[in-house]
């Protein structure tokens, strides 16, 4: 997928060096060094690795919503 970055005329001019020295395209490069800089920080694939607020929350999502509707009305009128 094309992307966009901005680099600065120092890094530019490295990376086109060393892609030179490589034979390799600067893309090429630049998709490498991604994939060491992704493989060095993993993302975590666990149950709890949502963001926001109900990261931590252990309720089922139903049950909240059922808990909550609860307090709007009396449970004899229904």
């Amino acid at each position: 997928m094309p992307m966009m970055i901005e680099l600065t005329e120092r890094q530019t001019k490295s990376l086109s060096i060393l892609a030179e020295h490589e034979h390799c395209s600067l893309n090429e490069l630049v998709r490498e060094a991604v994939n060491d800089y992704l493989n060095r920080h993993p993302l975590q694939q666990d149950s709890d690795s949502a963001f926001g607020l109900w990261r931590h929350k252990r309720e089922d999502g139903l049950a909240y919503q059922e808990r909550l509707r609860s307090e709007w009305c009396d449970e004899s009128t229904v």
